[in-house]
């Protein structure tokens, strides 16, 4: 075999999609009382993985981002009930699926972690999820990262919108004072 063909091949066959790549352990049904195992295909992390393809800086990469964790929620909606959530709280109460913040947080953080193990992530790192309380009864938490080289961080939100919808981000400070994406 010629040795152009031979690379040509082995190229082709490592980009070739495996039946199942990786592995994310969900949750939903508000505080995470439900989880699953959600399967992504190698063609499904391809089609995020092409997003931070083009990220040349940290504010291109935070537009991988919100579009990512869109398609990560579409994805495990082929696989679970959290197709059925909707944004906010309350047009899916009592919807098997549905997802509160507490469940937005820790979802939207395994797939940042999915894509920071892969090396996705080359301006950003993954925080622990955050928490705003401005009264006590109105708690709200969101996923984070910072930025590497500035350190600034910034709340990686899908809460707000229906499944399968780009996530929100705002800096900390500004999610902090109560950020809202329809204000």
């Amino acid at each position: 075999m010629r040795p152009g063909l031979f690379l040509t091949m082995l190229m082709l066959y490592s980009m070739a999609p495996s039946a199942y790549a990786d592995e994310v352990s969900i949750c939903y049904n508000y505080g995470c009382t439900r989880s699953a195992e959600v399967q992504l295909r190698g063609a499904q992390l391809s089609r995020i993985h092409i997003l931070f393809s083009w990220a040349g800086n940290a504010e291109e990469e935070r537009q991988a981002i919100y579009q990512a964790i869109g398609l990560f929620q579409v994805f495990a909606g082929e696989q679970t009930p959290t197709f059925r959530d909707r944004g906010r709280n309350s047009p899916d109460e009592g919807v098997d699926g549905r997802m509160d913040c507490i469940d937005h947080a820790r979802n939207t953080s395994e797939y940042l972690q999915l894509m920071e193990e892969r090396s996705w992530l080359r301006f950003h790192r993954v925080l622990e999820p955050v928490k705003r309380a401005p009264l006590i009864f109105n708690e709200h938490w969101s996923a984070r990262i910072a930025e590497k080289e500035s350190d600034e961080e910034f709340v990686v939100d899908s809460w707000f919108f229906d499944n399968g919808h780009p996530a929100a981000i705002f800096t900390l400070a500004e999610w902090m004072k109560g950020a809202d994406p329809d204000e």
